[in-house]
């Protein structure tokens, strides 16, 4: 799916939606970003040199992650995925602009309201970055 598909199921909006596209079969999520160089995260990391940011490529991987919690079949309900840990997230090798990096994310387990995933993004062959999360999905109570 592209980013019209993902709005339908995830709340993330500009400048915080960080996938241009999405698979997803049974319990595992393929996500796709490609870093143009123009993203408000480069600015000042590092001028001159700029590198995605940890916290973003943890991001990102969440957002390809919460594709796995169900919130596309919520119905007329809405859903809002809250991160809950993050667990031996390690980061290899650096994301630069160009890259286009591939998150694969698998349900591990889950605990209603609780989702555990395993998720990891590499730029071609190269790992970049993986680790362990949890979320709580919670239903909204005001639209």
């Amino acid at each position: 799916m592209d980013r019209d598909g993902i709005k339908d199921i995830l709340p993330h909006r500009e400048p915080m939606l960080l996938l241009d596209k999405v698979s997803l079969e049974d319990d595992i999520s393929i996500g796709q970003y490609t870093v143009r160089g123009d993203e408000f995260f480069l600015q000042g990391h590092f001028p001159g040199n700029p590198v995605v940011p940890g916290v973003i490529l943890c991001e990102m991987l969440a957002q390809s992650a919460c594709l796995l919690t169900g919130l596309h079949q919520a119905g007329d309900e809405t859903y809002t995925p809250y991160f809950t840990g993050m667990d031996n997230v390690r980061f290899k090798h650096k994301v630069v602009p160009g890259d286009t990096v591939m998150f694969r994310c698998s349900l591990t387990r889950k605990k209603e309201p609780f989702y555990f995933i395993e998720g990891s993004g590499s730029v071609g062959e190269t790992l970049c970055v993986s680790g362990k999360l949890s979320f709580a999905v919670v239903k909204d109570t005001e639209k």
